[in-house]
């Protein structure tokens, strides 16, 4: 932190060499940094893509869930209908 109090404090040598060190130094840099970049950057896709499917599968699970539960309720529905009425229960058409 203390160079940064020297920037705005007033201190132009600090800043200029900073400068200096910036011009030369990020072209040297940029061959090197550039892969990485890029290498960053699919990084965060796949694991967004991976984040995508995990979240669609149990979107799937959940869905498969509620389905099963219907039919589970929409049976025992039938079931207690059939109790109540004292008929057997109701066949289903054949089509």
């Amino acid at each position: 932190m203390a160079l940064f109090d020297d920037i705005l404090s007033g201190n132009w040598v600090t800043g200029l060499a900073i400068g200096v060190g910036a011009v030369i130094i990020l072209p040297l840099a940029a061959p090197v940094l550039r892969p990485l970049a890029k290498a960053g950057i699919k990084g965060g896709i796949l694991a967004y893509q991976g984040a995508a499917e995990l979240i669609e599968g149990i979107g799937d699970l959940v869905a498969e869930a509620v389905a099963e539960t219907e039919r589970e309720t929409s049976a025992s529905a039938l079931e207690g209908a059939a109790q109540a009425t004292g008929k057997s229960r109701p066949q289903r058409g054949r089509g």
